[in-house]
């Protein structure tokens, strides 16, 4: 029987505030970190001044951090520094991108918000910031290829496939961030769908075509003829398949930092390693399960 039920919902309140300080001064106690532990573990774990990365980030994760939230921005920037580029995916919907296309809603560039996090929408909001003209898939990025990588996102024919912010990271010879959150937010992975989908028994995108109009900075609307991803598909998809093959390469680099978990990849090493999968007919989707 629990005897939380029978308290009274202040006393409850109380409590529930009691546990929470008494957790925060055990962060602050045994696993803070600064920004400037945060650079040097991500420069341990192989990031560099000049580097393209692309980040996925909880950031409840960043417990023991003693900054602000928009101090773990620029802690990401110092760690590539002024010639680097940061890079977030900051997509507007929290469901499939086939039940956004179908909601009929437009996504404004400028104005609507990300979905994939407080840091995510910090960096999209950051000065001198740009942000990828795609219905969908968007992606904000800071620093000297800025432009660059995220560039005519609205002509890829599939989200992130060919001419999207993650080719072009393939291109620039990037890497990819996890900073408390495993690979399964890794974007990254459907690039290479798009490259591998030849190969592969099944299509992870859907067979219809949508053309979707998407609202500029400038207020120009730009359309975007796409597949998107099966849901079906997606619902087997599991990218943690990858990460003994990643480990056996000497790919995966992992380390924490407080109680923070960093997880460093290259892209073009992920898609080496996925390539080599595929060539062993080995794909990261669960089996279909048989009908009873």
């Amino acid at each position: 029987m629990s005897i939380g039920r029978h308290l009274p919902a202040p006393l409850k309140a109380k409590l529930r505030t009691w546990r929470k300080q008494a957790r925060s001064a055990a962060l602050r106690r045994f696993f803070a970190f600064d920004s400037k532990q945060l650079v040097e573990a991500l420069h341990g774990l192989g990031i560099r001044a000049g580097d393209a990365v692309v980040v996925h980030s909880s950031y409840a994760a960043f417990e023991g951090f003693t900054g602000r939230s928009y101090e773990t921005v620029q802690a990401l920037q110092a760690a590539v520094g002024e010639e680097g580029t940061l890079l977030m995916p900051t997509m507007p919907f929290g469901g499939s991108a086939l039940e956004y296309v179908q909601s009929g809603k437009v996504t404004d560039i400028a104005r609507t918000p990300s979905s994939m996090g407080l840091l995510t929408e910090i960096l999209r909001r950051s000065p001198g910031a740009t942000r990828s003209i795609h219905p969908t898939h968007p992606v904000a990025a800071l620093g000297r290829q800025a432009v660059e990588l995220t560039a005519d996102h609205y002509q890829a024919l599939t989200p992130c496939g060919k001419n999207s912010p993650f080719h072009r990271l393939l291109e620039a010879r990037g890497k990819i961030l996890l900073a408390g959150v495993d690979i399964r937010s890794m974007t990254f992975f459907h690039y290479v769908e798009e490259v591998l989908e030849p190969e592969m028994p099944f299509s992870p995108f859907t067979p219809e075509w949508f053309d979707i109009p998407t609202r500029g900075p400038g207020g120009q609307v730009f359309r975007t003829r796409t597949r998107l991803y099966d849901p079906v598909i997606s619902s087997r998809r599991d990218t943690r398949l990858m990460i003994e093959p990643l480990k056996r390469a000497g790919f995966w680099h992992e380390g924490t930092v407080g109680r923070l978990n960093l997880i460093v990849l290259s892209a073009a090493e992920v898609l080496g390693t996925l390539q080599a999968m595929s060539r062993d007919r080995k794909y990261c989707y669960l089996e279909r399960r048989s009908a009873p």
